[in-house]
Formats: C-alpha cells, structure tokens, sequence
C-alpha cells in the first residue's frame, strides 16, 4: 500500500458537486493498493499515520499527532499511485490492485483508523470525485507498507 498524507486546516471531497466527505484541521489522504497488499499493510499504516508526529507543538517542533490535535482523516482511494509512466506517455495501472482486491482493503484500512478513536471521512471508491485542500505547512509525506 501506498498513502500520501497531506497536513490541512481543511479538506473535502464532491461527487456530482455533492459534497461526501469533509474536515477541518488533520490529514487528507491518498491512498494506493497493490496487488501483495494484505490486512497486514493496512494496520501498519493505520498505526504509523495515527501516531505521526507531524503537527506543532507551543514550541513549533513537530511533536503532535493527529490524535494529539484532535483532527480528522479525510481518506480517498487513489489508484493511480501505482500508475507506471516509464514507457510512453500514457501511464500505464496494472500495478494497482483490481476493485474486487482493493476496495475491501481500503475500506479495512479506514475502519483500522476509526479503531484508533479517528473520525475518518472518505471519498466514494471508483467515482470521479473533486478533491480539494488546505495544505498546512505545507507538509506532504509519502508512506509504504512495502519499502
């Protein structure tokens, strides 16, 4: 699996201009699945990004986590993570896990989140949606259960 996480003040998500996800302050995520992804991928990920230290303490450092602040996720399926664009100029997806695989270990990965006493919105899987954001910072990682 593959997520990269963006710090907001504010993110949402619209399908047909109708807003289905939403929050303030915490973490926008794109989320990408492999075909070896299993269960095992997603806890790692669900506790590394809970516990990532990337908001500001009084002292500026980074040493609050989403839990720490309070914040939210908003999660959205991302296939085109694992787009392989090295030949041509049409990426090419066959490293992206097929809906059958990836939407219930997407919807895993959000539930192993919620466990952790987030508030998670997502986006709708397989819809073209319209992602907006607020990067705060900016700050923008890239996290892989597969490294």
């Amino acid at each position: 699996m593959k997520v990269i996480i963006q710090r907001c003040s504010s993110a949402k998500v619209t399908v047909d201009d109708d807003i289905i996800g939403q929050i303030d302050q915490g973490l926008m995520l794109l989320v990408g699945v492999t075909h070896e992804d299993e269960e095992k991928d997603a806890d790692y990920l669900a506790e590394k990004i809970a516990g990532l230290r990337i908001f500001e303490d009084e002292s500026g450092k980074m040493n609050h986590s989403v839990l720490d602040v309070e914040g939210a996720i908003l999660s959205v399926s991302q296939f085109t993570l694992y787009a392989d664009t090295r030949k041509g100029k049409r990426p090419n997806f066959m490293a992206a896990a097929k809906p059958d695989v990836a939407e219930p270990l997407y919807e895993y990965f959000n539930e192993q989140l919620r466990k952790k006493g987030l508030r998670v919105e997502t986006g709708k899987f397989g819809a073209m949606m319209d992602v907006s954001l607020t990067n705060n910072g900016p700050v923008t990682l890239i996290l892989e259960s597969k490294v």
